[in-house]
């Protein structure tokens, strides 16, 4: 192997540790909003920092990179696609945190059958599997696999877009729940943008492998 790609493959190698780390704490977020558990939410809050260290870091090898071998082609679109992966996961990262603070500032325990009601637990399992997925997509440079979770992410939209009607219903059958159902809806709401941000990532995927740019792209008008 040349240099460079030894240095590629060392900022691929720490790219997946970063993601390993967004994974664990979105499913740890998971686990303390179910069991209502503080000391793993503090935990979730205090681990943040090593999510930020780790895009710093990132952010300082693939410019370094950049100036030293001034690579072109796929190590190219390697790099660019990383960066912007990096600040994705860096986002999730900020979500998982964003949830665990709910736990920790709530005086008690969620009402758990607002999670059901509002599909939140599906939402949140559908929302680590496709992060999961977009890692070995990543991994395994599976464009196929990567293109799966724009389907995907369209399950976590649907839940979002019918969150305020279920969530009022909530409210209507029970006016207590009303502080348990407006962090219910927070919760939802970030968790459709770690499916934005996991789209964003497969996009990535795609344009780095097949040097397909899908970000903004329009469908073509069928014809008449």
């Amino acid at each position: 192997m040349t240099q460079l790609e030894n240095e590629i493959q060392a900022v691929k190698v720490e790219l997946v540790s970063m993601w390993n780390l967004v994974e664990s704490q979105l499913q740890k977020s998971r686990a303390a909003m179910l069991n209502f558990d503080r000391d793993l939410a503090r935990e979730i809050v205090l681990k943040e920092k090593r999510v930020n260290a780790f895009e710093l870091k990132l952010d300082r090898d693939c410019e370094d990179i950049f100036a030293l071998y001034c690579p072109v082609a796929i190590d190219l679109r390697f790099l660019l696609a990383v960066l912007k992966i990096n600040n994705n996961l860096e986002r999730i990262g900020d979500i998982a945190e964003g949830i665990a603070k709910y736990i920790v500032e709530s005086i008690s325990d969620f009402d758990y059958s607002l999670f059901q009601k509002t599909g939140l637990v599906q939402m949140f399992d559908d929302s680590v599997r496709i992060l999961a997925d977009a890692r070995v997509a990543f991994e395994k440079e599976d464009t196929i696999l990567a293109r799966s979770i724009f389907k995907k992410d369209e399950a976590l939209d649907e839940i979002n877009q019918n969150a305020i009607d279920r969530v009022s219903e909530c409210i209507k059958e029970n006016i207590e729940v009303m502080n348990d159902a407006l962090y219910v809806l927070s919760i939802i709401r970030k968790l459709e943008r770690v499916g934005d941000q996991t789209k964003n990532i497969a996009e990535e995927i795609i344009f780095y492998i097949e040097a397909k740019v899908l970000k903004h792209q329009q469908e073509t008008p069928a014809k008449k």
